[in-house]
């Protein structure tokens, strides 16, 4: 059997670890998003080994975020790839010990090139430490690891180190929800944050009648957009009056009478559901279960409202979002 009493403590060690990083945010992680802040050119993340591996990931983040960012291997850029280092990029340094010396190689060129340097550390006042302009304290007092030399706590503190640059960052940079959704296209994720308004069936695909239009034309305009119901507009300045659902006929024909002898003012549901273009799809999904609907307006403009378009319950059955 595994031994789980040591499973905890490898998770209680890192935790910790984490968790002693809160009380050294000062204003030397403050500088540090400024430089990332102010960087007009790109984020470049470099380490050795697994702090390499750490490097990829906020290099990842940092991306995926608005930040653009990459990953530089320091013994590949002392072979050639020093080029990649721009005297507008910043750069940053993940290394324990402060006393890589793949990475000790750069100082010279990064200096040079007038590139700003930040540098996550155990230890502030080791070479890359004191070369850094801002330097970033991640010691552990000790490592998840029980013979206390496989990096784990230190390379989490690392991580978290750099997760937190990147959120601070976001915010300060402004980064919203519609960024996120251009940056990520593909996957459930990027879907969900889509708009309606990428979605909605529009001009001649949405199904529109005046409040005058005779039944007979609205059925035909129905069956023709295939989405189960049709706007109606005012016929003077095309503000929306109202839906016309397959509900409202049948609920009309059970009343009795010739349907084809009304006009669509007749037979429409005024104060239909609607979303601004601007809706995430998601939100939109939400408010159809809520009303128990189909279909939505997408509408613009205060009071009174205009029909963009229309978005159906098969649109966002398209995009895998159930």
């Amino acid at each position: 059997m595994a031994d789980r009493s040591l499973a905890r403590r490898v998770l209680e060690t890192e935790a910790a670890a984490i968790l002693a990083l809160v009380d050294r945010l000062d204003e030397r992680f403050d500088c540090a998003v400024q430089l990332l802040r102010q960087c007009k050119g790109r984020v470049i993340l470099t380490g050795m080994g697994k702090s390499g591996i750490i490097c990829r990931k906020i290099a990842a983040t940092l991306t995926s975020t608005g930040t653009p960012a990459l990953f530089l291997h320091p013994a590949e850029a002392v072979h050639g790839d020093l080029g990649v280092i721009q005297s507008d990029d910043v750069v940053v340094a993940l290394s324990y010990s402060g006393e890589t010396d793949e990475l000790l190689q750069l100082l010279e060129t990064i200096r040079r090139l007038g590139a700003r340097l930040i540098v996550v550390t155990g230890d502030r006042a080791s070479t890359l430490g004191q070369a850094a302009d801002v330097a970033l304290d991640c010691s552990v007092t000790e490592e998840a690891c029980p013979m206390n030399l496989v990096p784990t706590a230190s390379t989490t503190a690392a991580l978290a180190i750099g997760d937190a640059l990147a959120m601070t960052l976001l915010v300060e940079k402004g980064f919203r929800q519609e960024d996120f959704a251009s940056l990520h296209p593909g996957g459930k994720l990027g879907k969900r944050l889509m708009r309606v308004e990428a979605l909605m069936h529009t001009d001649k695909l949405c199904p529109i009648v005046r409040a005058d239009t005779r039944m007979r034309d609205v059925i035909y305009e129905m069956s023709s957009k295939g989405l189960g119901m049709t706007c109606v507009i005012d016929g003077d300045d095309e503000t929306l009056l109202g839906i016309i659902t397959d509900g409202d006929l049948r609920r009309r024909m059970e009343r009795g009478g010739d349907i084809l002898d009304l006009r669509a003012g007749d037979v429409m549901s005024r104060h239909p559901v609607s979303v601004p273009r601007s809706t995430l799809a998601a939100e939109a999904l939400n408010i159809m279960e809520q009303h128990k609907i189909t279909s939505i307006v997408v509408a613009e403009g205060g009071l009174p409202k205009r029909v963009a378009g229309v978005l159906h319950l098969h649109d966002l059955w398209g995009m895998d979002m159930f």
